[in-house]
């Protein structure tokens, strides 16, 4: 048994996941599972694989490339894993809309998968439009006279981080959003519960710290302060052009963020830790402390892809235990230096 309040190194455990309502989506490799916990109080978890798009494809292996592949997937599975939770939770859910019903007449089994697609593209393009284009276009308005454009580059980064931060901030006050931002909380708590080598048990979760260096939140994070250091660099005279070329760098932005993600899941370097502090510092917004209750249907999802015993057994020979330091030290504590070579998952 480990000494008491010291602290171990945690292991990659390769998955990651992400907070539904009223529910969490786990992933291993290719099989995921979403536990949701119904309104009659029971937890059902529904188990399925998902292969994402070019499978196979050389290019979802290259560093970079494989960036923007993941980046799609996780969109995609996450839309998929939110409207297969709030399926429990309609009103007059077993009635047929009428868009259902188109939906079914023209794409019959195909419908769910050209719903959940097209509500992946719509929610892309909001993205773009308030955290790449509105930036841009509030900085274009107030800095008219501006003749320095490297003041004007500045600014047009800190609207960009303001618009982010006061978009994270202000969906926090919502009741539901809440709700998943404690799911998301014991998703991270249940990876690093794992991932340092203690037993899944509810206790032990609840112990652990919820943020978590592969973290959605830090991804978003890095890809809003990578897009300000590229604009400031690619410079052009015309309005359009610029729109133009913010619009074809995001691929490239994504492939960056995500590769820094991808290290600061295997390195424990000071530059990595520096560049995560922000990210890390963001999660105390994007994750609340859940109770036992959503640690349940954590658990849940976790166990119905990867088996935790088996990780401990050969990750931790012989020094499993349920001696975790407090919330708040792990929290004070984060870093990790991680090993393996599984496929990398974001959590």
């Amino acid at each position: 048994m480990a000494n008491k309040g010291k602290k171990r190194r945690a292991c990659f455990s390769g998955i990651g996941g992400q907070a539904v309502l009223e529910g969490i989506m786990m992933k291993n490799k290719d099989k995921y599972a979403v536990a949701v916990r119904k309104p009659n109080g029971e937890i059902e978890v529904d188990i399925d694989e998902f292969q994402g798009i070019a499978k196979g494809s050389i290019f979802k292996q290259l560093p970079f490339f494989r960036g923007v592949f993941n980046f799609i997937d996780s969109l995609t599975l996450g839309m998929k894993s939110i409207n297969y939770s709030a399926s429990f939770y309609e009103e007059e859910a077993d009635k047929e809309t009428r868009v259902d019903k188109a939906l079914n007449k023209i794409f019959k089994d195909k419908a769910e998968r050209v719903l959940t697609g097209f509500v992946t593209f719509i929610s892309v393009c909001l993205a773009i439009a308030m955290f790449i284009l509105l930036p841009y276009y509030l900085t274009a308005y107030f800095t008219k006279d501006f003749r320095n454009e490297t003041y004007v580059a500045l600014i047009e980064g800190l609207i960009r981080v303001a618009v982010f931060i006061l978009y994270v901030v202000g969906i926090s006050f919502n009741k539901d959003i809440k709700r998943v931002y404690k799911y998301h909380g014991a998703e991270h708590k249940c990876i690093n519960c794992i991932e340092h080598g203690h037993e899944l048990t509810v206790e032990n979760v609840l112990r652990s710290s919820r943020l978590h260096k592969r973290c959605g939140t830090s991804f978003m994070l890095l890809v809003v302060l990578i897009s300000i250091i590229l604009f400031f660099f690619i410079r052009v005279e015309s309005p359009i052009e610029r729109v133009v070329i913010r619009l074809l760098l995001i691929p490239v932005i994504a492939g960056i963020a995500y590769e820094f993600i991808r290290l600061a899941g295997r390195s424990n370097n000071v530059f990595v830790k520096i560049i995560s502090a922000s990210g890390m510092l963001l999660q105390k917004i994007t994750t609340k402390e859940p109770d036992s209750q959503m640690v349940e249907v954590a658990i849940a999802a976790v166990e119905a892809v990867f088996d935790w015993k088996d990780f401990l057994t050969e990750k931790f020979p012989g020094k499993v235990s349920d001696d975790i330091k407090t919330d708040e030290d792990s929290e004070n504590n984060t870093e990790a230096n991680v090993t393996g070579d599984s496929e990398e998952t974001e959590v």
